[in-house]
């Protein structure tokens, strides 16, 4: 039986939890929780009342705010956090770590101040120690639907094959199907830049804009991952697949989509701050879309419908005006 760490009571973190629950191998899994009271409530309700309700989570998840205890002995350290918070609790975890987990980021987001993918944020921190065994988990996952038993396919994505081998075998479960991939940048580019494009899907609906205006949206969103994402190392295949153009479907059309529900409360006409204030969770792609930008410029690629995203979000620019920015630009060959 492996000891399963997951470091964030979010949903997905909950929902990670939920799913290693019924895998083909038997876990004890730790969740790590940030709050007391989420924590006791978890304990004692067996239920995230605040980030995943109505799930039930099963005994063998027990919940603790003392990161010392949830990674005592772990075989495998899971990390679930916001990009923004990662750092933090990273550097928490350092002496906590045992040296001989696998640590897998379940995060897809930039860090926003240095731009760092999760797994270099992970290998700069834990460096200090000791060389980390690292994997990326990715693809068209909504916690909700994966933890109630729905179908779900994701990617888990390690440049040491063996790695990516024992944990597909250790995650993979009845409604959990997990295919391996060496493409790390490709996979954590893709999961971060999607989130991106879904704003401006979101908000290409709350502007009441129909099938055509999506699918091109899309598409066009497709191609701008693909160019940084391969201008950076990264496999053209891997933003074809799951963590590609897999997720980006699920986060563009899918209802429960953080990040395409910013993006239509916008095209509705509502300001940035009173959207975020009334979520709960965290819409990654808001402090993703700088730091995209900024890698970017670094290495000259265009990435037009980023920037346009950006303007509406950090400087006031209405979603229609976006919008025609992007469809009056100069023409050119697919």
């Amino acid at each position: 039986m492996s000891r399963i760490a997951i470091l964030g009571g979010g949903s997905w973190g909950t929902g990670l939890a939920v799913v290693l629950s019924y895998s083909r191998r038997k876990h004890d899994i730790r969740l790590w929780v940030r709050d007391p009271e989420l924590a006791d409530s978890i304990e004692m309700q067996r239920e995230n009342k605040k980030y995943l309700p109505e799930i039930p989570i099963p005994a063998c998840v027990k919940a603790s705010t003392d990161l010392g205890q949830v990674l005592q002995e772990a075989q495998i350290a899971i990390l679930a956090i916001p990009s923004a918070h990662a750092r933090g609790v990273l550097v928490q975890a350092l002496y906590c770590i045992p040296r001989d987990a696998a640590i897998v980021s379940a995060t897809k987001g930039l860090e926003p101040a240095t731009h760092l993918r999760m797994s270099q944020l992970i290998t700069q921190i834990i460096n200090a120690r000791f060389v980390p065994c690292l994997a990326v988990l990715s693809g068209p996952s909504f916690a909700l639907e994966a933890a109630s038993g729905q179908p779900t396919a994701v990617v888990i994505s390690s440049e040491d094959p063996a790695l990516a081998a024992f944990l597909q075998e250790e995650f993979s479960g009845p409604t959990f199907r997990l295919y391996t991939n060496d493409d790390v940048l490709g996979v954590e580019l893709a999961g971060a830049m999607k989130n991106v494009i879904a704003i401006a899907a979101g908000a290409c609906q709350g502007l009441g804009l129909g099938s055509n205006s999506l699918a091109a949206l899309i598409t066009r969103g497709l191609a701008e991952m693909t160019r940084l994402a391969v201008a950076l190392g990264g496999k053209r295949e891997t933003l074809s697949g799951l963590a590609g153009m897999g997720d980006l479907i699920l986060t563009c059309y899918g209802a429960l989509s953080r990040n395409r529900h910013v993006g239509f409360e916008l095209g509705q006409g509502r300001s940035l701050q009173d959207i975020l204030a009334s979520m709960t969770m965290v819409a990654e792609g808001v402090g993703t879309t700088a730091a995209l930008l900024a890698l970017a410029r670094e290495n000259h690629i265009d990435l037009p419908i980023t920037q346009q995203v950006h303007s509406i979000l950090h400087l006031g620019n209405p979603p229609r005006e976006a919008i025609r920015a992007i469809m009056e630009r100069p023409l050119r060959r697919e």
